[in-house]
This record gives C-alpha cells, sequence and structure tokens, in this order.
C-alpha cells in the first residue's frame, strides 16, 4: 500500500507538469520510481497517466487540430512504432537508448541554445516522426522527439501543446491495445492502475488550466531544458 501511496503521489507531480509544458511527465517518472518499481513495469504503467493527461488537455482546449497534418504524422510515427515494439519485446534496447539519449540530448542541446532557429526540412520532419513513434512503443517516451518538432513548426504554445497531446493520445492507445493483445499487463500494473487512476484524474483535470499563466517566453525555455534533461537523464537510466 506504501508503494502505491508513493507511486500515485509522484504521479499526481510529474504528470501535473507535463499537463502544464506538455511533456516529461514520464521522463522525470521513470528515475523517481526506479527504486520502487522494475523499469519496464513503469514503462508500461504509465500509457494509463499519459492518455489521462492527453484526454484531459484536449477536453479543455479550445484549440482544434488539423486532421491532414495529424495524420501524416501519425502515420510515419506507427510505421516507427512497429520497429519500437518490436524491440521493446525481443531485443535488448541498450544500443538504442544510447542513441535515443543522443538525439534527444542533441535536440534539447540546439533549443536552449538557439531556441528560435530549430529547422526541419520535409525529410528532417517524417524522420522526427518516425523515431518519436519508435521512442512510445520502446520506451514509452516519444515528447522530447514530438515537441522538438512541432515547436519548429508552430509559434504559439497553445497550438503545440495541442498537438502534442493529440498525437500522445493516439500513440498511447495504439501502446494500450498492444499491451492488450501482447498479453503485458500483470496484475501488479492493473493495481497500479486503478489505485492512482481516480486521484491522477482529478488532479490533472484542475491542474490542466495552470498552462493559461505561461507566457511564450517561459513556455519554450522550459520545454528546451526539459528535452535536454530528458536526454541526459536517459543516459543515466
Amino acid at each position: 500500500m506504501l508503494s502505491l501511496i508513493i507511486l500515485t503521489l509522484v504521479c499526481v507531480l510529474t504528470y501535473t507538469f507535463e499537463i502544464v509544458f506538455g511533456l516529461a511527465g514520464t521522463i522525470l517518472m521513470l528515475p523517481l520510481l526506479s527504486f520502487l518499481y522494475d523499469t519496464k513495469t513503469l514503462v508500461i504503467y504509465s500509457v494509463l497517466p499519459q492518455i489521462l493527461v492527453a484526454v484531459i488537455g484536449l477536453i479543455r482546449s479550445p484549440k482544434k487540430v488539423d486532421a491532414r497534418f495529424l495524420a501524416g504524422m501519425l502515420f510515419f510515427a506507427g510505421i516507427g512504432a512497429i520497429a519500437g515494439f518490436a524491440l521493446f519485446y525481443y531485443f535488448s534496447a541498450n544500443v538504442f537508448q544510447i542513441l535515443l539519449a543522443s538525439a534527444i540530448s542533441a535536440a534539447g542541446l540546439l533549443l536552449v541554445i538557439a531556441p528560435h532557429r530549430a529547422k526541419f526540412g520535409p525529410v528532417g520532419i517524417r524522420v522526427m516522426d518516425t523515431l518519436a513513434g519508435t521512442s512510445q512503443a520502446l520506451f514509452g517516451i516519444s515528447g522530447p522527439i514530438a515537441m522538438t518538432r512541432l515547436l519548429a513548426t508552430f509559434k504559439e504554445k497553445a497550438v503545440v501543446r495541442h498537438y502534442a497531446f493529440a498525437f500522445f493520445l493516439a500513440m498511447n492507445g495504439l501502446r494500450a491495445v498492444e499491451y492488450l493483445v501482447h498479453g503485458t499487463y500483470t496484475a501488479e500494473i492493473m493495481e497500479m492502475m486503478v489505485f492512482s487512476a481516480p486521484f491522477l484524474a482529478i488532479t490533472l483535470w484542475f491542474s490542466n488550466q495552470l498552462h493559461l499563466r505561461i507566457n511564450e517566453q517561459v513556455f519554450r525555455k522550459v520545454v528546451s531544458w526539459m528535452i535536454l534533461f530528458g536526454g541526459l537523464t536517459l543516459f543515466y537510466r
């Protein structure tokens, strides 16, 4: 029971950060809880809070997504996810984790040094979408890659945040179904989800409005540093 309480408290804090800034909930949650739970168990569990964040964020946002734009992102992300799922179940992720950490750290460093200069051509954009899908399926994390791509595409933070949530909802929905089909959910993971879900849902519903108090400059700066921190954290993990 104590471990479930700690899990819930940590997730309330970390996913409140995610619903405000659009990423980093899982990046922060994994190292904080890895002393209580196996990392892969936490990655599987993270599908619940990530879906809650995306659903609540979308419901409480007046913005709308362009279906064609989102479909393009999801198509290439889906291709990447196929490889990610195969690696999650059948192959060691050590080499891929190092490569992913390198890519995320480089993206974060670029945004920190030159926050308004990150640009991608048509090929670069699709490579980022594909990597985001692979990362989501393999590590349960796509925020740093997806947000780097979105920050380079849109200027308004509310638009970036809204597209990020739409992308995360679709990818985590795919992840949830794949876990179900593959029989990945254990009794321990289901207990974690059932216990923490009500507390997370209530907290995220009200904390969503905090993002309105964050201006554009602070939003970009925090997101950029969190992307860099996320990459360095993956090296540690």
